[in-house]
């Protein structure tokens, strides 16, 4: 009988989320590094999706996650036991935001999180509404894909959560929109799968300002822009503005699958009551999740990626120059090279694998390729995959 290959089994057993998977073969992962089962070494340019902030591998994360898995695994169902690992994340977290950010509810995933601040802020508020933004990527259960800012890939699953409302990103004048009707807007301080948009000078701070005017609570979605990824250890540190609930994920669990959203004592205590058990999970905050992302996130604040993270942009900014690149948007470790042309974008795609580099392009942006790497990439290791992604642009024809 002949041997069924991994591959072919993952085709016939998998279930697939396109018709065309990147189809590759990974046998192990270290550092910025992929290998391939023959030994082809391939650059992670974007952290699984800004997941492994650290690179895959980390030692000493991989130590806490050993430690952990000796004392305990899963207890029992989130909120009920006092286990050291949420208490000790939770701490970490709280410590390093604003005190109106003091209570942590853990879950598995940023969509997860994002449900549980839907939840949470109409339960606070009382209000029928929910605002987001065109072009925005909040997940994929039934409450997020209802704020997903773009109708083709919610298109199929059609009746969605009632009541919500879209605004334009950095358009001053849609901020009208938000009324005594709205519970809660939901915004990233960076639209990641828009292609890198940056906040506008003042935009956040406006959206701030119009949700007190109308006692609407101001969500945003730092599933991917926290953790030092711009350059301060949460996104919004970069424009002053705090807001009343925090949703944060990937990078979060170094590693390992967790999310969390964060508000006050005074808006989170809504779920415990009335009635009780008004959001639960069973296995979110995992103690082996929580220890790797807290050890995860010590390395990050004891070494101070983030202050590095801005030398690490202007380096990727220099070293990419091509006259087919139209421009790179995006801040610290969160780029978009855009080309301005899908079947450009394809092809340098395409060409990385060849030559040993994986990207990605993003869903609302298919002309531009994404730079994401680990915080500690080296400056040697930036120049020798820019000279990579140069060679691969070199190649379209």
């Amino acid at each position: 009988m002949a041997t069924i290959s991994n591959r072919e089994l993952f085709l016939r057993n998998i279930a697939q989320t396109s018709t065309s998977p990147v189809n590759i073969e990974i046998e192990r992962a270290k550092g910025i590094y992929m290998y391939s089962p023959d030994g082809k070494k391939y650059f992670d340019l974007i952290s699984g999706v800004n997941v492994s902030s650290l690179g895959h591998g980390h030692p000493d994360v991989i130590e806490a996650v050993k430690n952990q898995i000796d004392q305990y695994m899963h207890l029992l169902v989130y909120g009920e036991l006092v286990q050291s690992p949420q208490v000790k994340l939770a701490g970490f977290l709280a410590e390093h935001l604003s005190d109106n950010l003091s209570k942590v509810y853990f879950v598995n995933s940023g969509t997860e999180a994002v449900e549980g601040a839907l939840k949470l802020a109409r339960k606070y508020t009382g209000r029928p509404e929910v605002a987001a933004f065109t072009n925005a990527y909040h997940g994929s259960t039934a409450g997020a894909l209802s704020i997903m800012g773009g109708d083709y890939f919610k298109s199929g699953y059609h009746p969605l959560v009632p009541g919500t409302k879209f605004l334009e990103y950095n358009n001053f004048h849609d901020l009208n929109k938000i009324t005594e009707r709205t519970a809660c807007v939901v915004a990233e301080v960076m639209q990641a799968e828009a292609g890198m948009i940056v906040a506008e000078k003042d935009f956040l701070l406006m959206l701030r300002k119009r949700c007190d005017e109308t006692g609407t609570l101001l969500i945003f979605d730092e599933v991917q822009t926290a953790f030092g990824r711009l350059g301060k250890f949460f996104g919004h540190e970069l424009y002053n503005v705090v807001p009343d609930i925090l949703v944060l994920a990937k990078g979060l669990g170094g590693g390992m699958p967790l999310g969390t959203f964060i508000s006050s004592s005074q808006i989170m205590d809504v779920l415990s009551d009335n009635p009780p058990l008004g959001h639960i999970t069973t296995f979110g905050g995992h103690p082996v999740c929580c220890a790797a992302g807290l050890k995860t996130l010590s390395i990050i604040e004891e070494d101070k990626l983030y202050e590095q993270v801005g030398h690490k942009e202007e380096l990727f900014r220099k070293l990419l120059k091509h006259e087919l690149i139209k421009e790179i948007r995006g801040i610290g470790l969160m780029l978009a090279v855009e080309f301005g042309q899908t079947d450009i974008m394809i092809k340098v795609f395409n060409k990385g694998l060849e030559l040993g580099f994986i990207t990605d392009w993003f869903l609302f942006c298919e002309t531009a390729v994404r730079i994401s790497p680990p915080l500690n990439i080296t400056d040697e290791e930036i120049a020798e995959v820019c000279q990579m992604i140069l060679k691969a642009i070199d190649s379209v024809k």
